[in-house]
């Protein structure tokens, strides 16, 4: 897929996908950018050279939300109806929920609307200390979307989740990190080298099937009942992960007093258990 309003780029394992309508703040489109995400992402869970993806905006605005030219009006969708339509926000966000990679968002702007919904799902967020946020759907005569009613009380709390959403109002970084939107706001010519560094971290230093392992059991026990749930799977990784060479590769580096170098892949050399979740159909 030839991309026209995203761009990427990767660069020593880390893919940086960068929303690409700077002259109408990154605005979020259903037919165009909402595909090319989709491909984007599909393209760097099968990359072995991708370890890390940042997510950022070109331009003063990271999103400013839905395009509004294309409106919220689906009746001219021959085969839409409300059983069968499905919010292209919340597909590009369950997306993001099932990669192997871990997502960072670098919140350069205004991010409004889909705009900071879908960073919902990424990692970790951080925000340049320009960033505008806001939940502005009721303000627009409907409801939050991308599956942000799943994600957002998850991340911030019930409480704080419902005053963002009922009020609309849009608000600034520090909000955001006090709140825990946002785990750093930073100068705004500080924001993309601090996601590099974070990114380099863990491109660096850790095991490229430790990670989608990791990454998924943290998002999939936010929805357990016990922690016997964790127990269970984290037994099972541990077992499966013990007899590996990366496990192996990284005990004798720890007896050598050097860094390991890990050459397992995702690609290739997941446990066969996994992904261990069945798949939730629409």
């Amino acid at each position: 897929m030839t991309y026209s309003q995203i761009a990427c780029e990767v660069k020593d394992k880390i893919l940086t996908i960068t929303l690409n309508r700077p002259e109408k703040l990154n605005a979020f489109t259903d037919y165009v950018m909402a595909p090319e995400l989709l491909d984007a992402f599909d393209r760097a869970d099968e990359d072995d050279n991708v370890r890390v993806v940042i997510v950022t905006g070109a331009g003063r605005g990271f999103c400013a939300g839905h395009d509004l030219d294309e409106g919220f009006d689906y009746e001219d969708q021959a085969d839409a109806t409300i059983d069968t339509h499905r919010d292209i926000g919340g597909m590009v966000s369950l997306r993001i929920y099932e990669m192997k990679k871990p997502v960072i968002a670098a919140i350069n702007g205004a991010a409004i609307g889909v705009g900071i919904t879908m960073t919902l799902p990424m990692d970790i967020r951080i925000a340049s200390e320009k960033a505008k946020i806001g939940f502005v759907f009721a303000k627009l005569g409907i409801v939050n979307e991308a599956c942000s009613n799943w994600f957002l009380p998850r991340i911030v709390g019930i409480s704080r989740a419902a005053e963002w959403s009922y009020t609309g109002r849009i608000f600034d970084a520090g909000e955001a990190l006090a709140g825990g939107l946002v785990s750093q706001v930073v100068p705004q010519e500080q924001l993309y080298d601090k996601a590099i560094t974070i990114a380099r971290e863990i491109a660096d230093n850790t095991s490229a099937v430790s990670i989608p392992l990791t990454r998924q059991m943290l998002w999939k026990m936010l929805g357990a009942d016990h922690p016997m749930e964790a127990h269970r799977i984290e037994s099972k990784c541990i077992f499966a992960l013990g007899l590996t060479p990366d496990s192996k590769e990284a005990v004798k580096a720890f007896h050598e007093k050097r860094k390991p170098d890990f050459i397992m892949k995702a690609s290739t050399d997941m446990p066969g258990f996994f992904p261990w979740w069945p798949k939730k159909d629409f």
